[in-house]
């Protein structure tokens, strides 16, 4: 018989404090993308560019080096070389050692940065961690009437400390000057792609007019320079050229608009600068900003762009008679066919991850929305003609749209079930974009009903918890209403894994169980994903299950500096112990904000419902898959958790496991 491998020791002694750059490290994935170095070097290129967007800038300049160091030097205001008042350190040693410290926090009046990109507060330092050397210059005069400082790390660690000196006799600059050798035991590849490189440096001299960004390949001798003066339009002309797109429906159509002092609904200088062109045919080019920082996934601006281009257009359409009968116009219609260039601006963007490639602050859909539509529409109407040929375009892409949908009617036409009387329906027949959400509880279902866009969204409230139906036969399951009312929503007969289901029925693409966000609406995730997964596989499988995720929590930030009262929302105990950390940061004394805990979707209006977790453009929806499980692993996991006889399987991994979460009590 085999003897038992004994336990690892878990004592106090087994818990380590990561100090640091340490973190950064361990995980270099959560703070940046590790398939090559560019974006390390890409946040050295980003405070050289809020230098510039603050006016303090106008020469970039980057240089990859015979030794694969790569330089980024500026003529900026120099990073601060003096002593921290809290810290006792140099404050440009704090800025390349410390994570979540820099001038990006300061968002109030006097700030350094009114608008930045940096968000999070890793940045530099996250260059320097990953970087094997990083030498440091900063031509700015002191307290003591120096003006050169230099200032030299090895992995992260200062090996050179901070040497001052004076001008030579008649010499005045200001800048900084980082040359990084990224360490390559971090990356997929030590190389940066110069496609990307070059791309991202272009776009920051068209993001700001008149700053000269310049690439210095010294292995191969070229020389590569940037400046736009006539910004995104000259820009958007070009990157169409190159992708052959077909000649533009109305002339480009472009804005900038930027809240004043006193706005009730923004801060003063949120805002967007935006090109816009319409084509029939040929390539598109979609590129978007926050604060010069490239948004590749796009996020809540372009949402807002979208939003913002169709409430114009239809507004257009509608006030002229030019929608043909039986033709709805959406979103989509409009969109189809754009291309553009967008660049926001928001006091305190909120990206997901530490990438930021997309946005993810909910405030900036009404934002971009709010200074887009009004430009556009009054622009179509003072030029009719044009406004008929967009017209013309987007009703073609909105009759292509409907024709492809009555193809599938056709297919789906036979047998017609009843549907629950508690369903409340939504208007469209389009599965792709149609959406059913499982609500817990009567109350939560009214205010799912009044918040919904009815357009395509659906509401099925359920009464108490589903049946644990791990162990229930199929042709017991239509015993259960509940159960019966489901299947007969979404239009699919439950089935096993393996077989082919008629999936022609299928009502809604997205079917979203939407509970509380304490310890009893995970139980009732738990007990609908179950149903899912043993009756419904087909549809875990082919992407129509999801998880809504509403807020636990609410906090009511007073107005501050520039920035009006805010409400902002967290999932957990986690994001608000974030979202106060960070308000501290910005200056907040603690106690000036209020936290709401929700005990329930059901005290939650239907605003709010609305805003944090069914607006597509600014919820958090968490698709469901078997992520690197197979069906049989998956099953075997379920069998344990929800098999009724494993309980002594489910006491075991529960103590194996139990350190890993915080039981919420």
């Amino acid at each position: 018989m085999a003897t038992k491998k004994p336990a690892p020791d878990y004592s106090e002694s087994s818990i380590r404090v990561l100090k640091g750059l340490e973190p950064v490290k361990q995980r270099p994935g959560m703070y940046t993308r590790t398939e090559n170095p560019l974006h390390i070097i890409q946040e050295v290129i980003d405070n050289a560019s809020d230098e510039a967007l603050g006016g303090y800038c106008s020469n970039i300049g980057v240089t990859l080096n015979v030794d694969g160091s790569v330089t980024v030097e500026d003529d900026g205001r120099g990073i601060p070389v003096g002593i921290h008042p809290e810290e006792g350190v140099s404050t440009v040693e704090i800025v390349f050692t410390r994570l979540h410290a820099g001038g990006k926090f300061d968002k109030g009046s006097g700030g350094a940065y009114a608008f930045s990109g940096g968000l999070h507060g890793v940045g530099v330092s996250v260059t320097n961690a990953l970087s094997k050397r990083l030498e440091i210059t900063v031509w700015r005069k002191d307290e003591d009437g120096n003006g050169i400082h230099n200032l030299v790390f090895a992995d992260g660690e200062v090996i050179e400390p901070l040497t001052s000196v004076p001008f030579e006799r008649g010499g005045k600059k200001n800048g900084t000057r980082v040359t990084a050798w990224p360490d390559g035991k971090y990356f997929d590849t030590p190389n940066i792609p110069m496609t990307e490189l070059v791309r991202l440096l272009r776009s920051k001299a068209v993001l700001l007019p008149g700053v000269t960004v310049t690439l210095t390949n010294a292995k191969t001798g070229d020389v590569q320079t940037w400046r736009y003066d006539e910004g995104l339009r000259g820009y958007l002309t070009e990157a169409m050229a190159q992708t052959s797109s077909g000649q533009t429906v109305i002339p480009l159509f472009e804005g900038a608009q930027y809240a004043p002092a006193g706005d009730e609904a923004f801060a003063e200088g949120e805002g967007a600068a935006w090109v816009v062109a319409w084509n029939e045919e040929g390539g598109l080019v979609r590129e978007s900003y926050v604060n010069l920082i490239p948004t590749p996934s796009g996020g809540s601006h372009e949402s807002g762009l979208r939003d913002g281009l169709y409430g114009a257009v239809k507004g257009f359409v509608e006030l002229h008679g030019l929608l043909p009968k039986g033709v709805k116009l959406l979103p989509e219609d409009v969109f189809a066919r754009v291309s553009f260039v967008l660049s926001a601006k928001v006091l305190d963007p909120q990206f997901q991850g530490q990438t930021k490639e997309r946005l993810n602050s909910r405030d900036a859909v009404k934002l971009v929305s709010t200074f887009t539509k009004p430009p556009l529409e009054l622009w179509l109407n003072q030029h009719v003609e044009h406004g008929k040929k967009l017209a013309d375009l987007v009703i073609k892409q909105a009759q292509s749209r409907m024709r492809s949908l009555q193809k599938v009617e056709k297919k789906k036409s036979s047998g017609v079930a009843v549907l629950p009387g508690k369903l409340t329906d939504c208007e469209s027949s389009d599965i792709t974009r149609n959406e059913l959400f499982l609500v817990e509880g009567d109350s939560a279902g009214g205010s799912a009903k009044m918040g919904r866009d009815k357009e395509f969204q659906a509401i099925l409230p359920l009464r108490g918890k589903v049946l644990n139906t791990w162990e229930t036969d199929r042709d017991r399951l239509f015993a259960n209403n509940e159960i019966h009312d489901i299947s007969v929503a979404i239009g699919v007969d439950p089935h096993s894994q393996g077989d082919s289901p008629d999936l022609s029925g299928l009502r809604y693409g997205k079917i979203c169980i939407l509970s509380d966000a304490d310890v009893d609406g995970s139980h009732i995730q738990v007990l609908l994903l179950t149903l899912f997964f043993k009756h419904f596989p087909a549809l875990f499988k082919h992407g129509h299950i999801c998880v809504a995720r509403p807020p636990l929590y609410r906090v009511d930030v007073p107005p501050r500096g520039k920035k009006p009262l805010q409400k902002l929302y967290a999932l957990d105990d986690g994001e608000l112990l974030a979202i106060e950390d960070k308000l501290k940061k910005d200056g907040l004394k603690e106690g000036s904000w209020n936290i709401s805990r929700f005990k329930g979707l059901g005290e939650m209006n239907a605003e709010q419902l609305w805003e944090t977790t069914m607006n597509p453009d600014t919820r958090r929806l968490l698709p469901v898959a078997l992520g690197g499980f197979d069906h049989g692993e998956s099953s075997a996991r379920f069998n344990m958790l929800m098999g009724k006889g494993e309980a002594a399987a489910r006491r075991a991994w529960i103590e194996e496991h139990g350190n890993e979460t915080e039981a919420d009590i």
